[in-house]
């Protein structure tokens, strides 16, 4: 247990940290500032505010819906990730690892839009031509980075997760 609290802990201030601090950044020098393009267009910074969730889903909605949906809602499911963190003891290391980052950025995130009236602090941008992401924030990246790792475990076959049990043993 009190590894577990170690590591998450550690997860949670170092992540959640740089996400606050490159979003910090980001408003102090790059906010009413036009796109900034490196490597051949292949990455850019700009500067974005949004209200919504994963590429701006559900900004459209009523001020109150998007409260409870995206600060009240998150709340409680990161809460929820937490809580599994911590107490479940059949969790292996890469399950522990992915939701740990999928928690880290979902609290950066959440951090903006408690602090920022529901708006979170986008910046990055990837892309080749016409063919662009999102505008996305470090804490996108470890929501991401935390998903992918959970895709072989979501396609992994029952028989590898279930413990094998012991053979009968003849007297």
């Amino acid at each position: 247990m009190m590894y577990r609290f170690v590591a998450l802990a550690l997860l949670l201030v170092s992540l959640v940290g740089c996400d606050q601090a490159s979003k910090h950044y980001a408003v102090t020098h790059w906010k009413n500032q036009p796109p900034q393009s490196y490597f051949g267009d292949v990455f850019r910074i700009h500067y974005a505010e949004n209200p919504g969730a994963f590429l701006s889903l559900a900004a459209g909605l009523p001020r109150e819906a998007r409260f409870w949906l995206l600060t009240v809602m998150n709340a409680l499911v990161l809460a929820g990730v937490g809580w599994f963190l911590l107490f479940r003891r059949d969790l292996d290391r890469m399950a522990f690892a992915a939701l740990g980052l999928i928690l880290a950025g979902g609290i950066g995130n959440l951090i903006d839009r408690v602090r920022l009236d529901g708006i979170v602090i986008d910046f990055l941008n990837l892309g080749i031509g016409g063919v662009r992401t999102g505008i996305f924030n470090v804490a996108d990246i470890a929501i991401t980075a935390g998903f992918l790792l959970l895709i072989p475990k979501m396609f992994a076959s029952e028989s590898i997760d279930t413990p094998q049990q012991p053979a009968a043993q003849s007297s």
